[in-house]
């Protein structure tokens, strides 16, 4: 299981002394790259421990920048958007559960789903939908997710 307690990240004071990530796509000119998306939710120890231990989300980020302010970054296997817990950021306030239908698209959605399953989330049962395959869920505050898969991806 992954530790739920507050990891520590360290925040450099300057932008130029955060290493270069050689596995981030480089923003080309007229990109817009998703890479962040904020999830409302009311504990945020629960939701990083059923993010990291039931969806095996990476915890990438656990920082207390300021007292009353708690930013939790995590992100999806294989994925280059991540998600964020946030609580004393005004700018992320939104209501817990509030969010729907995120799209987790996988290679092979049985297998996905099994998974899932087998770390204790709660997934629906397949459906086929036209020749796309989805699979859904929730995070325990009712954000809803879906597991999705479109054999023209793979």
């Amino acid at each position: 299981m992954t530790d739920t307690q507050t990891t520590r990240t360290e925040i450099p004071a300057d932008a130029a002394d955060v290493p270069a990530d050689p596995a981030a796509p480089p923003v080309l000119p007229g990109a817009f790259l998703l890479e962040l998306v904020p999830v409302p939710v009311s504990d945020i120890d629960r939701a990083k421990a059923f993010y990291a231990d039931r969806l095996g989300f990476q915890v990438d980020v656990d920082v207390r920048p300021a007292d009353g302010v708690r930013i939790v970054q995590l992100t999806p296997p294989g994925s280059a958007c991540s998600i964020t817990l946030a609580e004393g950021v005004p700018s992320l306030d939104m209501p817990a559960g509030t969010l729907r239908g995120l799209h987790l698209v996988v290679s092979d959605i049985e297998q996905a789903r099994a998974t899932l399953l087998e770390r204790g989330a709660d997934v629906g049962p397949v459906e086929d939908l036209g020749g796309v395959l989805y699979a859904h869920f929730a995070d325990p505050d009712g954000n809803t997710w879906t597991l999705q898969y479109m054999p023209w991806r793979v």
